[in-house]
């Protein structure tokens, strides 16, 4: 709603005046037309009317209202009085350390901590009602029989009744039993809640972790095999005797332009005599549920000795049937001449490493 005008300590221009309720804007809002409103103002207004309270244009929306971050901070350092100087104070403050003022003002209303008083007194009279003023306030206990605290007000009457007071504190304490068995109803709720969500944040993390854990495996498998079959291929010397090999010819389904697989290969390096190495391509990688990994496809460490122009000729490096698809119109491969040797169990190219997607 906005700060009254005699509050302040001189005056104000009437460009920081809400139209509305025509006191100081307090948190200004303004309107795509420029009208500017106190925010507790012009809130309510456009959402029961949908116009701009200076009636200038169409349909208007809360969400179109925008803070005027430059006059509110130009508001903020205006001097006002103490909302309390009705009770006693005299202090100017500027408009933004009013609420810290507020909360240490000495003239702010407060109320008697004495169960059964409830008088309202000027903070800094508090203390001093309660120590030697207060009817309430505790002189001793009851020496007939109930045991209770006795007030200053009770004692100038002669005494209290016993029964009575024992009463009184007995629903004093069931009130205050009730309030407790409340509170911890609640907050055994709000336990059991975030419990279920720690549970439930637990298993998922959990599951991921084993997920995580079955994929590297899963790659790990996989990697592995691949290095052995090619250390296999590149230990195996070229026209070797070993293992019976089988030449066949595949034609595979293109699959969203991919064959399914990846190649290796290069022409041993003029300098190795040892016959150690073999020339080739071979098959590095073969793609889960690609054209190249169905029932009687290719498979790793296989060697590519032909390319024609619709189908893929290889030799097998152990007994299986042949299968036969199709394959579509396959690009040229134009490589420059590489040179291998074994060391470590895999592939060291002499020239550069050739892996692309067939």
């Amino acid at each position: 709603m906005g700060f009254e005008l005699d509050r302040f300590d001189g005056d104000v221009d009437p460009d920081l005046k809400c139209a509305l309720c025509h006191k100081v804007l307090e948190d200004p809002l303004t309107t795509p037309c420029g009208h500017v409103f106190c925010a507790g103002c012009v809130l309510p207004w456009v959402v029961q009317e949908g116009s701009c309270p200076a009636r200038c244009r169409g349909r208007l929306s809360a969400k179109e209202l925008n803070h005027v971050l430059p006059l509110k901070r130009l508001i903020l350092k205006l001097d006002i009085k103490c909302a309390y100087a009705a009770r006693g104070c005299g202090q100017v403050v500027k408009l933004q350390q009013l609420p810290e003022h507020l909360e240490r003002c000495d003239f702010a209303p407060a109320r008697c901590r004495h169960a059964g008083c409830g008088q309202v007194l000027l903070r800094r009279d508090v203390e001093a009602h309660m120590r030697d003023a207060c009817d309430a306030r505790p002189v001793g206990r009851c020496q007939e029989g109930c045991g209770l605290p006795l007030t200053h007000g009770e004692q100038r009457a002669g005494g209290h009744c016993c029964a009575r007071a024992l009463r009184a504190h007995n629903g004093a304490l069931q009130a205050r039993l009730g309030a407790l068995h409340k509170a911890l109803k609640k907050e055994a709720l709000r336990a059991g809640k975030r419990e279920k969500s720690l549970v439930a944040q637990l298993a998922a993390a959990q599951l991921e972790l084993q997920m995580t854990a079955l994929r590297y495996q899963k790659k790990f498998t996989e990697y592995s095999a691949r290095l052995d079959s090619l250390s296999r291929c590149v230990a195996a010397p070229p026209g070797g005797k070993g293992e019976e090999t089988k030449s066949l010819t595949l034609v595979l389904h293109r699959d969203s332009g991919s064959l399914g697989f990846n190649i290796i290969g290069g022409r041993p390096s003029v300098d190795n005599h040892d016959g150690s190495s073999s020339e080739g391509i071979f098959v590095s990688k073969i793609v889960d549920s690609g054209p190249a990994a169905k029932e009687g496809g290719l498979q790793i460490h296989d060697r590519i000795i032909e390319m024609r122009k619709r189908t893929v000729k290889l030799p097998k490096a152990h007994s299986r049937d042949s299968n036969a698809g199709f394959i579509p119109q396959l690009p040229s491969l134009h490589t420059p001449p590489l040179s291998y040797k074994k060391g470590g169990g895999h592939l060291a190219c002499g020239g550069a490493y050739l892996n692309c997607i067939g």
